[in-house]
């Protein structure tokens, strides 16, 4: 081991949040080292969010086509060439791999170090043969896959997220374990391009929305085709001659649902694993690495972001955890973490999206609030895109303080963007009804449903007997 280099901050791992951190850090005058054992870019680039998304876009394609007669436009069943939609979403991978890159992090001043990083005490670390001290370290080594203990699972092949993408054959009939938004968008999406597939849920799909739309959207899985079964026990799982079997306990006994390939999407768990996290003085479970609200561990020099840390694994979570952190480790400014306005969406056709609190969760701490609906059907440009399933759910208080919206529809994941700043900043209803919609277009689901909030005092008998009585004066 050579002599200790002496840095600024050290970044331990090259997903969204490290690399945020050792950019924003070497380019604000930090010298900086970045060390990254696997793929730079991390889950999002490789296996989660960019994949994902490109797998996506090809089965909406394919599902344009099987829609096109009903804008007059004559068309088929599409043939989908798996292997070809393999290269699609390796190619957008590539396009987008660079601003993740070795080389554009060193022009930018960073040292990365492609090793694993090991903490050897509580202000070292060493990686690749080298120590490295630093002033700060930060710890953004993201999550993987959980694998839950089914018997059987291990005997059989089966895909994760971080799998999945390197298939180039169309699964004949996919089986997912797992009702969350992984299973989901990617069930949805082979469904589309094709396949048969079956979703197992432990509880209930996308348990973690509002529960009203999560049923909406549940019901359009079904309708696309999709064999959704909620409380699902799996007793085992066994290899077939044609694929794999996961046998159920059923009404009448064990249940065998056969399949050509399995999607297990249950969740995902820290990596924490070999990192010496005990040598630094850091303490962590089996479920997140602990810190305070300003993300620091209990090692005060040592701070943890994204995925590692929990509970929303999200890529821009931990983009805007690493906003924190630069704030704390280079201008000591004491920033915490606001969690009220996080948002999150579900990229399935149509798209779930929620920021702020539930109804449900709202009503039991606000006791007295509003539930403001609007429909697409009632928005003209959903009409012309032939898009009006779905629908726009706010939560306010009494008073029209906007505790939470969810949003089923045509990119919510867009129309969701004021919601979280209202949210964020302690908007009231009024500020949303009272903006200029652009017509015509979906946005204008928003000053629609904000507008609601004063339909009954509008357009009430107090209202009519006001201007009844000003009519008199000409």
């Amino acid at each position: 081991m050579t002599e200790p280099r002496k840095v600024d901050i050290c970044v331990l791992g090259a997903g969204s949040g490290g690399l945020t951190v050792a950019a924003g850090a070497a380019q604000m005058g930090a010298s900086t080292v970045l060390i990254e054992k696997a793929r730079m870019g991390g889950d999002c680039l490789n296996y989660g969010c960019v994949p994902s998304k490109s797998l996506i876009a090809a089965a909406r394609a394919a599902e344009a086509i099987r829609h096109a007669p009903r804008f007059g436009v004559d068309g088929s069943e599409p043939t989908v060439d798996f292997a070809r939609v393999h290269a699609h979403v390796h190619g957008v991978i590539q396009a987008i791999a660079p601003n993740d890159s070795v080389e554009r992090l060193e022009a930018l001043g960073v040292t990365v170090i492609q090793a694993a990083g090991r903490f050897t005490g509580p202000r070292e670390i060493a990686a690749d043969g080298r120590a490295i001290r630093a002033r700060r370290f930060v710890i953004a080594t993201g999550s993987s896959p959980a694998v839950p203990p089914i018997p059987g699972l291990e005997a059989v092949p089966y895909f994760t997220n971080e799998t999945i993408f390197d298939n180039r054959t169309m699964p004949q009939h996919l089986i997912v374990i797992g009702g969350g938004p992984i299973g989901v968008e990617l069930g949805q999406a082979h469904r589309h391009l094709g396949a048969r597939v079956t979703m197992l849920a432990r509880s209930t799909v996308l348990g973690r929305d509002d529960p009203e739309l999560a049923s909406i959207l549940c019901d359009r899985l079904k309708s696309d085709g999709m064999d959704l079964r909620e409380h699902a026990k799996i007793r085992r799982i066994e290899r077939t001659a044609e694929g794999i079997a996961v046998i159920l306990d059923g009404s009448g006994g064990e249940e065998r649902v056969e399949g050509s390939h399995l999607l297990v999407a249950v969740g995902r768990k820290p990596n924490v694993d070999g990192l010496g996290l005990e040598a630094a003085g850091v303490a962590f479970s089996t479920k997140a690495i602990k810190v305070d609200d300003r993300l620091r561990t209990t090692n005060k020099r040592i701070f943890a972001i994204g995925d590692v840390v929990g509970p929303y694994q999200f890529t821009h979570m931990a983009s805007y955890h690493a906003g924190i952190v630069l704030r704390n480790a280079l201008f000591r400014l004491p920033a915490k973490v606001d969690t009220r306005a996080v948002p999150w969406v579900t990229f399935t056709d149509p798209e779930l999206a929620h920021v702020g609190a539930r109804e449900d969760r709202a009503r039991e701490r606000h006791g007295d609030i509003r539930v403001l609906r609007w429909p697409f059907a009632e928005i003209d440009r959903a009409q012309t895109e032939r898009k009006t399933g779905g629908l726009i759910k706010v939560v306010t208080t009494k008073n029209g303080r906007i505790l939470g919206a969810s949003i089923l529809g045509a990119q919510a994941g867009e129309l969701i963007h004021p919601w979280v700043l209202a949210i964020a900043k302690g908007m009231k209803i009024a500020d949303l009804a009272s903006i200029i919609a652009p017509y015509p277009t979906l946005g204008e689901i928003t000053k629609r449903v904000a507008g609601s909030y004063f339909t009954p005092v509008l357009f009430g008998e107090r209202t009519r007997k006001l201007v009844r009585f000003l009519t008199r004066f000409g």
